[in-house]
């Protein structure tokens, strides 16, 4: 998961580093903030600090889910054992931690966009679909 400092299961917001992508990711970045869900893996939208187009984050706590938009491209991308996953016809690269949960990224987008999800969803990766229809709007499909 990607909180720096404040994850906490109190409610609070999280912080979260913001990204410093490229103008035209911004661009991508500030349309996909606009059309993303209030409500995503059963939480309620609870914006990080410092507050930025460019995350989103839902729920707090092991139920965290925080979206970062702009982010470098994952050197894990490189990597053909990587796994990767289809959720509504949006490709994403997927990352694995036993403590924090699972991290999924877009891949063949303008701008990649990263989800992390927090312990509650370490085996449950079905809520990443619910972010297809945002990422299809704002950022088709580069291939």
């Amino acid at each position: 998961m990607l909180c720096a400092a404040g994850c906490s299961g109190s409610g609070s917001a999280p912080r979260v580093a913001v990204p410093k992508p490229p103008k035209d990711q911004v661009e991508v970045c500030e349309a996909l903030h606009r059309q993303l869900p209030a409500k995503v893996g059963g939480q309620e939208r609870n914006d990080p600090s410092p507050a930025s187009d460019l995350t989103a984050a839902w729920g707090s706590g092991d139920a965290s889910i925080v979206l970062r938009c702009g982010i470098p491209r994952p050197a894990e991308m490189s990597d053909p054992r990587s796994e990767a996953v289809d959720a509504d016809g949006v490709s994403w690269l997927v990352q694995q931690s036993p403590t924090s949960g699972q991290t999924f990224t877009t891949t063949y987008r303008t701008a990649y966009v990263q989800v992390s999800m927090g312990a509650k969803f370490a085996q449950d990766g079905t809520p990443i679909a619910q972010f297809a229809a945002a990422v299809k709007k704002t950022d088709p499909a580069t291939v």
